[in-house]
């Protein structure tokens, strides 16, 4: 192998000399860099969102289903709030009625009449059934005073029987005097037969007497029968008055409830009129129409336009795997990469990397995404450099979260057993503890 050229310089000692010597520096220069400082963190990939959710791109949906008749924007157009998007017409039959507002508002004012007109009736029935009251009780008044003189009538009649009865008495006693006198011959018989005429004549009035307080007695029981007459037809008047009454304020009360169902109608009509307008919700930009054409018909709740808005402040949404969510707390700093823009990242010397940007923590999510990782959301950090003012909204960004500073042997050891970052909390929570 000397013989040859090659062979001859591969073979020269010097080489094996400048090459080891090669070796043992560079070895000694990799043993120096195990020793020099890294920043241990968090990477993620995520996207450019807002910060706040009423800035986010949205759509815009219709509350009613419905036909497209008119476009009055194009993509790409700037609207503003309240501006009129698109115009649409309605697919139900229940609806197409252009004058329905009107025609139930015609049915409210017919209801509201009747409901008067029950109002006015219960009124009358009122004042019926208080009149009906009042005549009820002159009519007993009435009849208890007839009572009450069939009453003293049959007192009376009794004095005038018992009177009679001793009539009858002394014209007998009368008349048997007479009958023996005249059988002593002391009497003619024109006196005997004056007293028993007498004595029948009393008889008579005693039997008229009693005839008379009989019919005392029948007066007595009749005014009560007719009080008791008085009584129940005056309650069976106003008990049917009152019935009355019940049925008109039965029929106002469902009157009333039909009128307020047919307002709730009228204020749902004009309401969906509104509807046939879609407006915009805020300021904004048109990004695109869901749906296109005239005459597209759709249902309720279905996206018709995509809407960005004027306004907004940018953030990142990033992940991070759920081994490493104990490690970010609220307010640490965060180097944001977006595509895009170019840059040079050395992830454990943020210090010398370039074309990364600030940002802070400024949500973490309590629930795993369906990724799998923890959401994130970060802020532009006001201490470092302005974002990039054409980033839009849905752009993709890198992130790394900065932790603790550790030698570059430990972060090597580190990574090879598949150890977290150390875990650290930071200052001011810290000095919480130590204060507690």
């Amino acid at each position: 192998m000397s013989d040859y050229k090659s062979g001859q310089k591969t073979l020269e000692r010097t080489y094996f000399r400048y090459f080891n010597r090669f070796l043992i520096g560079f070895a000694f220069f990799c043993f120096i860099i195990l020793f020099f400082p890294w920043t241990q963190n968090i990477s993620g990939k995520g996207q450019v969102t807002t910060l706040k959710p009423d800035q986010r791109p949205q759509t815009i949906q219709s509350q009613i289903p419905g036909r497209i008749e008119k476009w009055h924007v194009q993509e790409g157009d700037f609207v503003k709030k309240g501006d009129t998007i698109l115009e649409i017409s309605e697919i139900k039959s229940d609806y197409f009625d252009p004058n329905l507002v009107e025609r139930t508002g015609e049915q409210i004012k017919a209801k509201a009449s009747s409901v008067n007109s029950y109002t006015e009736k219960v009124k009358a029935l009122d004042r019926q059934i208080s009149a009906l009251n009042t005549e009820r009780v002159l009519k007993l008044e009435q009849a208890k005073n007839k009572l009450l003189q069939s009453k003293l009538k049959v007192k009376s009649d009794s004095i005038d029987l018992e009177a009679a009865k001793t009539n009858i008495d002394i014209a007998k006693r009368q008349y048997d005097r007479t009958l023996t006198l005249q059988n002593e011959g002391l009497k003619a018989v024109t006196d005997v037969e004056e007293k028993r005429l007498k004595l029948q004549e009393t008889q008579a009035k005693l039997i008229s007497q009693e005839n008379k307080l009989l019919a005392s007695i029948n007066e007595v029981i009749n005014a009560e029968v007719e009080i008791s007459s008085i009584d129940a037809s005056y309650s069976d008047k106003i008990s049917k008055a009152q019935s009355d009454k019940f049925t008109a304020e039965s029929g106002q009360f469902d009157t009333e409830a039909q009128v307020s169902k047919l307002e709730n109608a009228y204020s749902n009509y004009e309401m969906r009129n509104k509807l046939k307008h879609i407006t915009a919700p805020q300021n904004g930009f048109i990004n695109k129409a869901i749906k296109g054409g005239i005459g597209e018909t759709f249902k309720e709740g279905e996206r018709l336009v995509g809407i960005m808005p004027a306004q907004y402040d940018l953030a990142v949404e990033t992940y991070v795997e759920p081994i490493d969510l104990p490690l970010l707390h609220i307010g640490e700093k965060v180097r944001v990469q977006f595509d895009g823009w170019p840059a040079i990242v050395f992830r454990g010397w943020p210090n010398v990397s370039y074309g990364t940007y600030g940002g802070v923590v400024v949500a973490i999510e309590n629930f795993i995404s369906e990724n799998g990782k923890y959401r994130v959301l970060l802020a532009p950090d006001k201490e470092d450099n302005d974002w990039p003012q054409a980033i839009r909204v849905g752009s993709g960004a890198k992130t790394m979260a900065l932790l603790d500073d550790v030698p570059i042997w430990f972060e090597l050891w580190r990574q090879l057993n598949g150890f977290p970052p150390n875990y650290y909390q930071p200052k001011g929570i810290n000095e919480t503890s130590k204060n507690k």
